[in-house]
C-alpha cells in the first residue's frame, strides 16, 4: 500500500506503529473517546493555550475530534504520531506527547508536548520525552529527535534539557504563538548521543 501525503509518496514502512509505550510512572498510549473531556479540560488551560496555538476557545468539538480522529490521521499519513502521556495505575490523561513534521528520507522527527494543569511539576514531559526518543532512535531506527520550544517557555525548555536533549541553538522568528511570531530554542537528541 502506498499513500500520498505532501506530494510525496509513502510506504506502508513510512508510517509509525501504534504501540503503548510503558515508562515507569507513566504511560504512553494512543488517544480515545475516553480521553476527550481532560483534553478539553487542558486544552483549555491558559498556560497551554500561551505556549501552543490551539484553537481558542478550546470547545467540545475540538476534542472530540482530535481524540478520536485527527491524532489518529496525523500517524496514517506518516507525518508523526501522538500519544496520551497517561497514569499506567487508572489510564488518566496527564499530558500529551508526539512526533510531527516527520522527514523519513533524512529519518528525522520533531517532538512537542504539554502537561495538563493537574500534573505538572512531576517530571512527565521530561520522562515522556525520554520513552518516545528511545522508542524513535533506538526501536524505530531514526537519526535525529529535534524540539522547538519558545524562548519564554521555560517549563518546556527545562523539560527538553532534562530529557537529554542538546541545545543547539535560536531560530529567528521560526515559531508561531496566539500572539504572533517568536524566536525558538532547538534542541536535539541524536542515536549517537550518549
Amino acid at each position: 500500500m502506498r499513500l500520498q501525503t505532501r506530494g510525496r509518496i509513502l510506504s506502508v514502512s513510512d508510517v509509525f506503529p501504534e504501540p503503548v509505550l510503558p515508562a515507569g510512572p507513566i504511560t504512553l498510549r494512543p488517544f480515545t473517546a475516553d480521553d476527550v473531556r481532560d483534553t478539553r479540560t487542558a486544552c483549555a488551560d491558559e498556560v497551554i493555550q500561551r505556549w501552543i496555538p490551539l484553537p481558542r476557545p478550546y470547545s467540545p468539538d475540538a476534542a472530540v475530534d482530535w481524540c478520536t480522529k485527527t491524532a489518529h490521521t496525523r500517524r496514517e499519513s506518516g507525518d508523526g504520531i501522538h500519544f496520551v502521556i497517561g497514569d499506567p495505575a487508572d489510564g488518566r490523561l496527564l499530558g500529551a506527547i508526539g512526533l510531527r513534521r516527520t522527514d523519513w528520507d533524512d529519518l528525522v522527527s520533531e517532538v512537542r508536548y504539554w502537561v495538563a494543569p493537574w500534573a505538572r511539576g512531576r517530571g512527565i514531559a521530561a520522562r515522556a520525552t525520554r520513552a518516545l526518543g528511545h522508542w524513535l532512535l533506538i526501536e524505530q531506527g531514526f537519526e535525529r529527535l529535534e524540539l522547538r520550544a519558545a524562548v519564554g517557555n521555560i517549563p518546556a525548555r527545562k523539560s527538553a534539557v532534562n530529557a537529554g536533549l542538546h541545545r543547539e541553538g535560536i531560530l529567528r522568528n521560526a515559531g508561531r504563538l496566539h500572539g504572533g511570531r517568536v524566536d525558538v530554542v532547538l534542541y536535539a537528541l541524536t542515536r549517537s548521543d550518549p
